[in-house]
C-alpha cells in the first residue's frame, strides 16, 4: 500500500509510549503527526497540535503506564484539541486501558473508575477506541462508541510454538478468572490445562494457592493479562516446581512490574517472563535477564489500516498479521 493511500491518516504519539507509536508509524509507512506536549511548573498539561487535522482520520496513542493520571488527562486534551480542529474521526489507541481493574463496585461506596474513564473519553470527543486484552471485556459496554478489544493470544500461541515443545507443555491459569484465556490457548495448542485457586488476605497479597490439575514432568506456562507486583507469579512458579514441573514460563500481555516486581522475578523459579510492549519495557529489561518482550506494533498497525479502510478487524482476534497489506 503506497504512502499516498494513508494521506488522510494522522497518527499522534502521547508521551507515555512514543517508541511503540514510532514503530506503528514505520509499519504504516507514514510520519508521526507533529504535536507539542508541555508540563509547565504549575502542573497543568499543555498540548499544541502543530499540523492541520481538518477532515482527517486521527489516531492518538497513549497507554496506562508511568504517570497514569497525567497521561490520561493528556489523551483527553489531545482528543479535544483535534475535535475542535475539525477532525473527521478520532480514535484513541490505549494498548493498556486506564483503570481497567476498577471495573465493578465490589464493596460499598467503591467507584467504577473504568466507567468514569469511558465517560471522559466520550466527552472529550473520542469516536472509537482500540485497546488490547481488557482486564474485563465488559468494559466495552461502558462506551457508547465502538471499541475494538484486540487479543495477545495469537502472538502468545506463536511464541510458544516457536520457542517451546508444545507436546510437553501444560497451560496454567494463575487464578479462576483467567481460566477462559488459558483454556482457549490450551485448545489452540492441543495441550493440557491447569489452574490455581487462590485466596487473598488483601489486594496484591495472596495467602494460599491450590493447583487444580497436573504438571508432573511437563513445562508449565502461566498465562495472564497483566503482571503487577508479580507476587502471584512468584508463588505460582514455586508451587508448580514443587508439584513436579520441569520448568516454568510466564506469558502476560501487560507488564506493569511495579514495586518489588523485578526483585520477585529475579528470585523466582521462572525461566522467563514474556510480556508484550503495550507498556514501555526497555528500562525493566535492563534490570532483569528473565524478561523477554513480544512486539505487538504490527497488530496495532494492521488494526489502524483495517479501521481506516473499513475492513473487518475480527481476523486479528485469531491470527498474527505478518505485515501490513501490500508491504
Amino acid at each position: 500500500m503506497s504512502s499516498a493511500a494513508y494521506a488522510n491518516i494522522k497518527l499522534f504519539a502521547g508521551s507515555s509510549h512514543p517508541e511503540l507509536c514510532a514503530m506503528i508509524a514505520k509499519r504504516l509507512r507514514i510520519p508521526l503527526a507533529k504535536r507539542n506536549i508541555h508540563q509547565p511548573p504549575s502542573g497543568e498539561t499543555k498540548v499544541t497540535i502543530v499540523e492541520s487535522v481538518r477532515d482527517c482520520d486521527v489516531y492518538i496513542l497513549n497507554t496506562c503506564a508511568g504517570a497514569v493520571n497525567t497521561h490520561l488527562m493528556e489523551l483527553c486534551i489531545m482528543i479535544h484539541a483535534c475535535r475542535i480542529a475539525s477532525a473527521r474521526r478520532i480514535t484513541a489507541i490505549i494498548p493498556h486501558f486506564f483503570y481497567a481493574r476498577q471495573d465493578k463496585k465490589d464493596k460499598s461506596r467503591a467507584p467504577i473508575t473504568a466507567k468514569l474513564v469511558a465517560n471522559m473519553l466520550r466527552e472529550a470527543g473520542c469516536d472509537h477506541v482500540i485497546t488490547m486484552d481488557l482486564h474485563a471485556s465488559q468494559i466495552q459496554g461502558f462506551f457508547d462508541v465502538p471499541v475494538d478489544n484486540l487479543y495477545a493470544e495469537p502472538a502468545t500461541v506463536q511464541y510458544i510454538r516457536q520457542h517451546l515443545d508444545v507436546r510437553n507443555c501444560v497451560i496454567v491459569s494463575p487464578d479462576a478468572g483467567g481460566a477462559k484465556r488459558a483454556t482457549s490457548i490450551a485448545d489452540r495448542l492441543n495441550t493440557d490445562f491447569a489452574l490455581f485457586h487462590k485466596e487473598r488476605k488483601k489486594a496484591n497479597e495472596v495467602s494460599r494457592m491450590v493447583l487444580v490439575g497436573s504438571v508432573q514432568g511437563k513445562v508449565a506456562i502461566l498465562v495472564d493479562d497483566m503482571a503487577d507486583t508479580c507476587g502471584t507469579l512468584g508463588l505460582a512458579a514455586r508451587s508448580l516446581l514443587e508439584q513436579g514441573a520441569t520448568a516454568v514460563y510466564a506469558i502476560v500481555t501487560h507488564g506493569i512490574l511495579s514495586g518489588p516486581a523485578i526483585k520477585v522475578i529475579n528470585e523466582s523459579g521462572l525461566e522467563k517472563l514474556v510480556v508484550t510492549n503495550t507498556i514501555p519495557m526497555a528500562e525493566k529489561v535492563e534490570q532483569c535477564d528473565k524478561l523477554e518482550v513480544i512486539d505487538v506494533s504490527h497488530v496495532l498497525a494492521e488494526t489502524i489500516r483495517r479501521s481506516h479502510f473499513g475492513e473487518s478487524v475480527s481476523y486479528l482476534f485469531h491470527e498474527v498479521p505478518f505485515s501490513i497489506s501490500g508491504e
